[in-house]
């Protein structure tokens, strides 16, 4: 097995990683990823998305805020790859979006590309960037900070 190989994951294994189910589980397949650096996803964006029913009739573009989401999920991967930390019981939540920018739309028959980049953790903190494209232009970016906690303490 390449190195390539060991740093995917497909749907069966994000489903073990993530708590998301349909239809708001936002990553499709992991391409790569590097534990406390980078991870690259993707979503494959379909006129099948519930949302498209209302956002908008007659010109469907996906939500920005689900886009962030996307991105989000996979940061949440990227932390589940990069800590040593028991995760039963506990839940990954972001605390924080900064810098948040739409560049382009994003809509149904797009491939939504996801990369995020580790710049800071401490403690049960961590802080990235993400990037989403299309056809690599730039969609969307944002720096999120989340957290992990138990969940009992919610």
């Amino acid at each position: 097995m390449t190195v390539t190989e060991q740093n995917t994951l497909d749907i069966r294994q994000i489903l073990n990683l993530l708590p998301h189910r349909y239809p708001f589980l936002l990553v499709d397949r992991v391409t790569d990823y590097t534990p406390f650096e980078t991870i690259e996803a993707y979503k494959n964006v379909t006129m099948n998305e519930p949302f498209f029913q209302g956002h908008f009739p007659n010109m469907p573009v996906m939500p920005g805020v689900l886009i962030m989401e996307a991105l989000a999920q996979a940061g949440g991967l990227l932390v589940m790859k990069s800590t040593d930390m028991p995760l039963e019981g506990k839940l990954f939540l972001f605390t924080g979006m900064e810098k948040v920018r739409f560049r382009r739309p994003v809509y149904p028959g797009d491939k939504l590309e996801l990369k995020c980049r580790l710049l800071r953790h401490k403690l049960k903190l961590w802080k990235m960037e993400g990037k989403a494209y299309v056809d690599g232009v730039l969609a969307a970016e944002a720096e999120m900070t989340a957290a992990i906690m138990d969940k009992e303490d919610m």
